[in-house]
């Protein structure tokens, strides 16, 4: 564990990125070296710049303590890059993460078929059943099935594969302990307890909009292909489909309607020599012999998968359910704090009914940013509290 702090300190450099981060390491031989170093050890570095070594110089340890602490706390590990532990697909493309939290038992991912399913929020009832059915029958075949645990087709392949059987793996786009959509809390603890959630971010990362492109790499670099279903011509889907194509990964595409939005991206993939596939069937044709001990022909039996109600079919009337029991025009500030515990009621405690920044949040609890960050996530997920226009949060009355 003591290692590890370096690690995370290393990581917490952002400008420095993961392309010059393991150039260090492979200069200087491991973050505790990094760490150790002195400027003139940096400057030495082809490559490292002034506002690098900046951020290299500052050698303040308590949040990377922090960090190792609230891993303890949600009960999540760390693997490295240099871990044998560290998938070896994933090792090898351009920019792998140099970290990875864990929630669950990850797959020994260079010895399994592992296949990512990826599509669009605003799915359609199509798409839905689809990513089911795929995300059934490639894990009852023995498919290991990789998602973005993102609403609509992420959320049904992931169904389906936990009815399947096999273990699955979600890659998330904030800390482990920050969950979005939160209405997918569910899932997460399901998958990783058949298999594995795993974030390049530590505890307490938002999920910034930044991140998710970044994600979708993880989903590709563990993966053998992707499956696309449903995809706008601008969507992450199609990010990762990019990702993949860069990464030498097969990239599937499921046909569909010319004259929907939201088959546009994935149309176009087969356009441009995507693999076409109709079933799951075409997918685990492709491996079978590649996996001849790992994946099993199976039966074209689908059973009805009616988990985690987030499908297009069922959205509006989740929708009504919700806002009968939760939404409504005034909510008072006693009653939302009487609602709240812990470190969600001093966040809004500290805002009470004026306006306030990050800063003076983090001023006021004393809470560290990683934080404040995480519960400001969350109360605005639950409808509690917004942004404003400049940027100051405040409770929604």
């Amino acid at each position: 564990m003591s290692s590890l702090k370096y690690w995370i300190w290393l990581t917490s450099k952002q400008g420095l990125g993961n392309i010059r981060t393991i150039k260090l390491i492979d200069c200087l031989g491991s973050p505790e070296n990094i760490y150790f170093a002195g400027r003139d050890d940096y400057l030495d570095i082809e490559g490292i710049n002034h506002a690098d070594i900046n951020q290299l110089m500052n050698k303040e340890l308590d949040s990377s303590n922090k960090v190792l602490a609230a891993c303890s706390e949600i009960g999540c590990r760390i693997i490295t890059l240099n871990d044998s532990e560290y998938p070896e697909r994933l090792r090898n493309i351009y920019d792998p993460p140099l970290l990875l939290y864990i929630h669950g038992s990850l797959p020994v991912i260079d010895d399994e078929p592992v296949v990512g399913v990826v599509g669009t929020r605003k799915c359609t009832p199509y798409g839905i059943n689809a990513a089911k059915n795929t995300g059934y029958k490639l894990s009852k075949s023995g498919i290991i099935v990789v998602t973005g645990l993102a609403e609509g087709i992420d959320t049904a392949a992931s169904a389906g594969a936990l009815t399947g059987g096999s273990k699955t793996v979600g890659v998330n786009g904030s800390g482990l302990d920050v969950i979005f959509p939160y209405k997918n809390k569910q899932l997460f603890k399901d998958v990783a307890r058949a298999g594995a959630v795993i974030s390049e971010y530590p505890p307490g990362t938002p999920g910034f909009k930044y991140n998710f492109p970044a994600r979708n790499r993880i989903i590709s670099g563990i993966s053998l292909g992707v499956a696309v279903i449903e995809a706008p011509q601008r969507s992450g889907a199609l990010i990762t489909a990019a990702r993949a194509l860069e990464q030498g990964r097969d990239i599937f595409a499921l046909p569909g309607n010319v004259d929907a939005e939201s088959n546009k991206g994935s149309n176009a993939l087969l356009r441009e020599g995507a693999i076409p596939f109709t079933s799951a069937d075409d997918i685990i044709e492709e491996y079978r012999e590649l996996f001849p001990d790992k994946i099993k022909i199976i039966s074209d039996e689908i059973p009805v998968i009616d988990l985690y109600q987030n499908d297009a079919g069922n959205n509006e009337k989740q929708k009504k359910s919700i806002d009968n029991t939760s939404k409504v025009d005034y909510i008072d500030l006693g009653i939302l704090l009487d609602s709240l515990d812990g470190d969600e009621k001093e966040i809004v405690r500290s805002i009470g009914g004026k306006t306030a920044d990050v800063n003076e949040i983090i001023h006021t609890t004393g809470f560290p940013a990683q934080k404040v960050f995480a519960s400001l996530t969350m109360l605005e997920i639950n409808g509690y509290i917004k942004c404003n226009n400049n940027g100051k949060w405040e409770t929604i009355a």
